[in-house]
Parts: C-alpha cells; structure tokens; sequence
C-alpha cells in the first residue's frame, strides 16, 4: 500500500494514475528505476536538488504532496478497470475537499479523463476545477511512457512551474 503524502493547503498535489508495484513495495512513490519524475521535478525547478524516492516525504518541505487516482498497484496503468476510477472518484473528492490544494496535477490524461468522464482532454490547464482546486493534466514521467523525453517532459513541468509562481 502506497500512502498519500498530503497536507492541507498545498501549493500542487501531483496525483498519479496508481501506484507501480515497486513504489506500493518499497512504500515510496515513484520508486521505479525507470520513473523520471524526481529528475524532472528537480529539473522544472520545483525542487533545489533531486529528492530521492526513499526521501518522498520532503516534497512537503516545498509546498508539494503526492497522491494517486486508484491505490490499487499494478505494473502497467491500463490493467486498471472504469469501475475502479468511478469507485475511487468520492474518496478522491473527499480528500481535495479537505486538504484544498491550489492545484491538482493529473500525472497523464487517464486519471483526469477516468474522474471527469470526458473523452478527449488537452494537456495542461483545464476549464474547470476540481472540488474548488485549478486542474493540470501533464504528461506521465513513467518510464513506460515512451512518448515524451526527458527535455519534453521537464518544458511541460516548468510551464507549470511558471504558473504557480504568478
């Protein structure tokens, strides 16, 4: 089991699709080898070095908690079912709703697209919010997202970087 890294407040919560077998063994989210998103988020500028997966709490110290979609631990994100995002969907609310973030941070477009219901989304800022938080979806930093390089995901987080400076 992967636990959330959440406090009220935040400036982003980045909300994984669910959580990779390695991460819900070791405890600590984006622990896979392959995952990049401690580099890019170092790399965007939302941290002055690169946390380590094993330090995964520290994001807090910078304004910044983790959380996934649906907690169930599978190796690939597809494996997950409609059902398991619709009955994800009211623990999902409850959370934003108590810990109101300024942002909300779909890490890939299947989480916003399994709670919204809509079939094509963009990448980036969405039109509506989210229990009273601003919505981002960007690209996932999965290793098995193959569609995106390292360069390309870190211009797409330092655009989200950007925003949340303003």
């Amino acid at each position: 089991m992967l636990t959330d890294i959440i406090a009220k407040d935040l400036t982003v919560i980045f909300c994984g699709i669910n959580p990779g077998l390695k991460s819900a063994e070791d405890g600590h989210h984006f622990s896979g080898r392959s995952n990049r998103f401690w580099k890019v988020l170092h790399q965007a500028g939302f941290t002055p070095y690169q946390i380590e997966a094993v330090d995964d709490r520290t994001l807090l110290d910078f304004g910044y908690g983790l959380t996934t979609a649906v907690a169930r631990a599978t190796s690939r994100a597809d494996e997950l079912s409609k059902n398991e995002f619709d009955d994800s969907l009211e623990i999902f609310k409850t959370k934003i709703t108590e810990f109101q973030p300024q942002y909300i941070v779909f890490l890939g477009k299947a989480a916003y697209q399994g709670f919204s219901k809509k079939k094509e989304i963009q990448w980036g800022r969405q039109p509506e919010d989210f229990c009273g938080s601003r919505v981002l979806v960007l690209p996932n930093t999965s290793g098995l997202n193959r569609g995106f390089t390292l360069e390309a995901l870190v211009e797409a987080y330092k655009e989200l970087y950007a925003e949340i400076q303003k």
